[in-house]
């Protein structure tokens, strides 16, 4: 009877077992259907079809931008769309952004103007309160356009620079299949050349940092994370030491001579 009973139990135990697995595997497969239909509705972005590659390695007869194009030619020819190089344009940034806070002012300006009929003024010098005061409108639209031609020489010299040309790209592919097969595979028989992964948004990228070598990114994550383990260990102490004062009792115990103070 007893072994009845035992036979019956692990009987159940198995159909309860295949029946969860059972369930789990048509509840995966409806999930990982709705996700291919979700994405195949989906509106087509660069960003499925690109990669970001980094760490090329240099090559005294080839440009970056040939180097690229003959390295992803020769590995995946069928896939293989395009690609651009990354250059080093933070001085044009800060131009372009300087400029676009100029057109701020410049449409601040006009709306007063616009609400008051009085031209407005401002300074020249720090912060608009020092200086001579000239027309803002006018000062705003001079300042732009002698931005936009730093812009403009800027862009050209950046473009020329081979010095400004950073030794990573954008590579775009003509599926996603090989974008995906691309950004998740080691290009070469060196780690750490040829890195490649999927392309984040322009706004995601800290592109300075783009520049920086495998090695050495690793070695600067490997300090900051020596400095936070002891930064952590450390901070630990006095805070247990501030802990043992929260109450009385640790306070005579750790200062003896305050213990008449305290008792009156």
């Amino acid at each position: 009877m007893d072994q009845s009973r035992f036979i019956a139990h692990l009987v159940m135990a198995y159909v309860f077992m295949f029946w969860t697995c059972y369930v789990l595997k048509n509840e995966y497969e409806r999930v990982a259907t709705m996700r291919l239909r979700f994405l195949a509705s989906e509106k087509r972005r660069p960003d499925q079809f690109t990669v970001l590659v980094r760490n090329i390695p240099p090559d005294p007869d080839e440009s970056v931008s040939e180097l690229v194009e003959h390295f992803f030619l020769v590995n995946h020819p069928d896939h293989y769309l395009k690609h651009q190089t990354v250059y080093n344009a933070n001085k044009l940034a800060d131009l372009v952004e300087k400029k676009k806070k100029m057109r701020n002012w410049l449409d601040y300006y006009q709306n007063k103007f616009e609400r008051k009929s009085k031209r407005p003024t401002t300074k020249t010098g720090f912060l608009g309160c020092f200086g001579s005061e000239v027309d803002a409108i006018d000062h705003c639209k001079s300042e732009i356009e002698k931005i936009g031609k730093e812009e403009a020489e800027e862009r050209i010299k950046v473009m020329k620079d081979p010095k400004s040309i950073m030794p990573a790209a954008f590579v775009s592919f003509r599926s996603r299949w090989g974008a995906a097969v691309c950004a998740q595979t080691q290009q070469t028989s060196n780690p750490t050349l040829w890195l490649t992964e999927w392309a984040p948004e322009p706004r995601d990228v800290y592109w300075s940092n783009l520049s920086i070598p495998f090695v050495s990114l690793t070695v600067r994550r490997l300090i900051i994370g020596v400095a936070f383990f002891f930064l952590n260990f450390f901070y630990v102490i006095p805070i247990a030491f501030v802990q043992t004062l929260a109450n009385l009792e640790g306070i005579e115990k750790a200062l003896p001579f305050l213990k008449p103070l305290i008792e009156s």
